[in-house]
């Protein structure tokens, strides 16, 4: 539930429209609901704007799926990060309207419609094997009501497929930037733009990139003074912290 949620229930049994017991029914699980091996925050929408999201990541498929059945329970969309195709088939058992993005490892189920926002955020990668980071960015934006723009492929290598889609990335509210190798491309996009930056290391590249230490260190060093970064290939917190900049 949201705080809009509320209001409407409040307003429902003051006008009579919904008994008392009814409506004790629909905030009982408030503020969480304890499945013995997990507690679903039921809060958090109404603490921060946003509903709790599943990291699948560690869980077994049964726990994913217990998770997502009660949670369907509830009007909110439902975002899972790091499933496998595995937990997305017992989980489409329970709602066919379960989707799949086999790149970026999430499910998303979308229980009501979210009004896009007129901005958008711009997601930018390096190359090609940094997709699956993108796809986990742009997801986690979308399933919050986000328009996304995505610009595969334009690291600094060939420096000149940048700066053919500057309009774009100048045009967007907030930018993402997915890098690997040494994670330079968050400071040459820094310097071109007047909108806050979010960098995300990728573990991407060959031995001495430490599975994505070479690009982090280099995105926390960046020159480029409008750069954040979030942790390696963590796509989610950098979809999750665009879309709060997007909506102020």
């Amino acid at each position: 539930m949201n705080k809009d949620d509320i209001r409407n229930l409040l307003e429902a049994v003051k006008n009579n429209k919904v008994e008392i017991e009814e409506a004790m029914k629909k905030i009982e699980d408030l503020p969480f609901k304890d499945l013995g091996f997990a507690k679903i925050d039921n809060h958090r929408e109404i603490r921060v704007g946003y509903p709790e999201v599943i990291y699948c990541a560690g869980k077994t498929v049964e726990q994913v799926k217990s998770i997502i059945e009660f949670m369907l329970t509830k009007d909110n969309n439902i975002l899972a990060t790091r499933a496998s195709e595995k937990m997305y088939n017992s989980v489409k058992e329970l709602c066919p309207d379960a989707r799949y993005n086999k790149l970026g490892k999430t499910i998303t189920i979308k229980k009501r419609e979210e009004k896009l926002t007129d901005s958008y955020i711009v997601i930018v990668s390096a190359g090609t094997s940094d997709l699956p980071v993108v796809e986990e960015a742009a997801e986690t934006a979308m399933i919050f009501g986000n328009r996304v723009e995505k610009l595969i492929d334009v690291g600094v290598a060939g420096i000149h497929r940048l700066f053919s889609k500057l309009d774009i990335i100048r045009g967007a509210k907030v930018v993402i930037v997915v890098a690997g190798m040494e994670g330079a491309l968050a400071s040459v996009v820094g310097g071109l733009v007047d909108k806050p930056v979010i960098a995300v290391p990728t573990s991407v590249g060959y031995g001495a990139n430490f599975k994505g230490l070479s690009a982090l260190l280099s995105m926390l060093n960046s020159c480029a003074s409008g750069v954040s970064v979030v942790n390696i290939d963590n796509g989610f917190g950098a979809g999750y912290n665009a879309s709060i900049i997007n909506k102020l």
